[in-house]
């Protein structure tokens, strides 16, 4: 699956996520999908483990559900 948003792009399967953001710096963000966190109402996927650590904010709550219905994650509220 792919989702398109502001700043860039989410790559994402079963197995993991990637987050390129589009600009100079050509930046890319991987994680393994078990190492991912959906925050609802900040719209914000963090990646915490193994040495990684990192969040990015999408830009709707539209977006980060279709990402967790895609990969099967849960959207935690806070």
């Amino acid at each position: 699956m792919v989702i398109n948003f502001s700043t860039g792009k989410i790559i994402a399967n079963q197995h993991e996520l990637v987050v390129r953001i589009d600009g100079e710096a050509r930046v890319t963000m991987q994680a393994q999908v078990d190492e991912v966190t959906f925050i609802g109402g900040a719209n914000v996927i963090t990646a915490t483990g193994s040495g990684i650590q990192w969040s990015v904010r999408l830009d709707n709550e539209n977006q980060l559900q279709a990402l967790a219905d895609a990969i099967g994650i849960a959207v935690k509220n806070v």
